[in-house]
């Protein structure tokens, strides 16, 4: 299986894959996003680090029963070659309805076929009013080509 675009990339296929990276997350479909990594791929999100597939889907369940109303906004940031670094933005709230804005960095390197071998991820988070949400969209989905991502909208 591969997963196009392939490496090594370029401005406009590093910036199609982060794309397609925040609409899949976007989905909150553990299964979905699993597959754009190899079956033995290495992670590192804030202070988790694990391996494989169903790891990561493990993760990604586990994250999405606490995170709520989850929606990402994923931007390029550098790439070089089978890695792509990004910054991103999403925005969640707990169960008692607490709104928080994630902040963060990851790192991606890919193999031959165009899948994730490797992630790495730091992650802040803050707390923010209802009131200051800046995603608003129908989600799960991808955020619509009317919405900014980030390099249009700063910190």
């Amino acid at each position: 299986m591969s997963r196009p675009p392939l490496p090594p990339f370029t401005k406009e296929t590093a910036i199609q894959k982060a794309r397609m990276a925040e609409d899949a997350w976007n989905s909150r479909d553990p299964e979905r996003v699993a597959l754009a990594y190899t079956e033995d791929s290495r992670w590192r999100n804030r202070s988790e680090f694990f391996e494989g597939r169903a790891a990561i889907v493990a993760f990604l369940k586990r994250k999405w029963s606490t995170e709520r109303d989850y929606r990402l906004i994923k931007d390029l940031w550098a790439f070089d070659g089978n890695r792509i670094a990004v910054r991103f933005q999403y925005e969640w709230h707990d169960a008692d309805g607490q709104w928080y804005r994630s902040y963060g960095n990851e790192q991606w390197e890919f193999d031959e076929r165009g899948l994730m071998r490797r992630r790495e991820a730091s992650i802040n988070d803050v707390r923010i009013a209802g009131k200051d949400r800046r995603f608003h969209w129908p989600a799960p989905g991808p955020r619509p080509a009317d919405v900014a991502g980030l390099s249009e909208k700063p910190f």
